[in-house]
């Protein structure tokens, strides 16, 4: 099994979301985050007056696939949250030991 940790701008959120459940994932957690990487922030004008952003909203996706699924996960994530601008976001994919439904009892790739 992965763990998938996308970070993404928020206003992707419902195609990424609409992608994977064409491809069969069903489910995904969904946290607002704030960060910056290699932009380092921006500025905007409010009423006036101009301030510097230093963190960036985003949202981060976590996923949880089987081993089979994971690059096809990756795939879908990275063309359509893709835009060409900068602060498109990140990919992360790391293995995971093991995965319990509480509710069920089922273990590792039947609890996901």
């Amino acid at each position: 099994m992965k763990l998938i940790i996308a970070v993404i701008k928020p206003f992707k959120l419902e195609e990424v979301r609409d992608a994977l459940k064409d491809i069969g994932i069903q489910g995904l957690m969904v946290s607002e985050v704030k960060g910056y990487g290699r932009q380092d922030g921006h500025s905007e004008v409010y009423r006036g007056a101009e301030y510097t952003v230093s963190f960036v909203p985003k949202l981060k996706l976590e996923i949880v696939v089987t081993d089979k699924d994971a690059s096809k996960t990756v795939d879908t994530i990275s063309e359509v949250a893709k835009t060409g601008k900068i602060g498109d976001g990140k990919i992360f994919v790391s293995p995971i030991e093991s995965a319990l439904r509480i509710r069920t009892d089922e273990k590792n790739d039947d609890a996901i």
